[in-house]
């Protein structure tokens, strides 16, 4: 878990953040994977399929904030639970435009 009072601060800001999108979103389950050097992802789901993210700078700090927020995690992003995001019609125009030549992911 966070030791500081900083890495308290920033579980605390993150939890907040988790809260809000989850009242916006009827609703929210997560996933936490490690990105590397950069921290790690706070996946969101909303019951209503809205979908977005969130970056804590360590793993013990995203444990922190998803369990003081209340937030129920998966251990892997499985189909399952994958299954229940929306995606519209930008993101699938960016997601195929990646792979075939359509608009930059920039």
């Amino acid at each position: 878990m966070a030791e500081t009072k900083q890495e308290e601060r920033r579980a605390a800001r993150l939890a907040k953040q988790i809260r809000a999108f989850s009242a916006e979103h009827g609703g929210a389950e997560g996933q936490l994977a490690h990105i590397g050097q950069a921290g790690t992802r706070i996946v969101l789901v909303g019951t209503d399929g809205g979908w977005g993210d969130l970056v804590a700078p360590t793993y013990p700090i995203a444990q922190q904030a998803a369990e003081k927020a209340g937030l129920t995690l998966h251990d892997e992003f499985d189909g399952e639970f994958a299954a229940k995001v929306v995606t519209g019609p930008y993101e699938w125009t960016r997601m195929a435009g990646i792979q075939i030549g359509g608009p930059s992911n920039s």
